[in-house]
């Protein structure tokens, strides 16, 4: 089903018909098919509404570039649509728009679960410049190349094979330019190390205790710029802990939901 934003309809898949909404935001490789283990546990409790962000998998491209700040209200847009305000959810690069979402929009913003993510690549100048030439890899070598040579290293190294598998077919049926390279654009030009102590809202964040691509040293920054937070490390996964450990990482985001949503158990 399709949702209005604020640049082009947005796909979106959608689970739960009763207590506060929880927006699941994903990662710059992935698409709404990275919450299946949210949708399924979760929506016992909340409802669920996870994106397929513009220019990804079922949803239309965007009519032009899009910033951050785009991609936070477009975010936004779906949680006005569907309730007053949200508990927003956000992996990697959908942190990252979370994050901005609280600070851009604040009176939409319940709680945040902020997992693998970072303050964005703008605070490094090898992380952004990798980061922009991630769209030059994925035109030269398709989609599906582009997913087998990213894909695996999302994932502890001991990660089960069809899981790894999973991992990679999601992203090679969600990337496609121009899209990715708005996205890897966003994240280059992030730095939101000066505006995470603004944020208001309640703050858990984890991460994957073998996350190979933002590092634990990443969300670790995030967590101790934002007061109102709690730090968790996911064992025996790596940057994709809500695929690699669903139970662990579902059983944190519930328990934090019970506190900031009062959840009944």
């Amino acid at each position: 089903m399709s949702a209005a934003t604020a640049a082009e309809p947005v796909h979106v898949e959608e689970a739960g018909t009763h207590g506060p909404l929880l927006l699941c935001l994903h990662g710059i490789g992935s698409s709404s098919a990275a919450f299946a283990p949210q949708l399924a546990e979760l929506s016992s409790y909340v409802r669920v509404v996870a994106w397929d962000a513009p220019g990804y998998a079922r949803s239309p491209d965007p009519a032009g570039p899009m910033s951050l700040d785009d991609y936070a209200d477009a975010a936004a847009a779906l949680i006005r649509e569907r309730a007053g305000s949200a508990h927003v959810l956000g992996v990697s690069w959908g942190g990252v728009i979370a994050l901005r979402l609280a600070t851009r929009h604040p009176g939409l913003v319940d709680s945040l679960i902020i997992a693998d993510s970072s303050p964005g690549s703008g605070t490094d100048g090898t992380r952004a410049a990798a980061m922009r030439a991630r769209a030059d890899d994925l035109a030269a070598l398709g989609p599906r190349a582009f997913a087998e040579a990213r894909g695996p290293r999302l994932v502890s190294p001991d990660a089960p094979p069809d899981l790894v598998r999973r991992v990679v077919d999601t992203m090679a049926s969600s990337v496609r330019l121009p899209g990715y390279a708005y996205a890897a654009e966003s994240m280059a030009s992030a730095d939101l190390r000066a505006e995470l102590p603004s944020i208001a809202a309640p703050t858990l964040v984890l991460c994957g205790e073998q996350d190979r691509v933002t590092g634990t040293e990443a969300s670790q920054a995030v967590a101790g710029a934002i007061h109102r937070t709690a730090y968790v490390v996911v064992k025996d996964a790596g940057h994709l802990a809500n695929q690699e450990q669903p139970g662990h990482f579902d059983a944190w985001v519930l328990s934090r939901l019970r506190i900031t949503a009062s959840i009944p158990e």
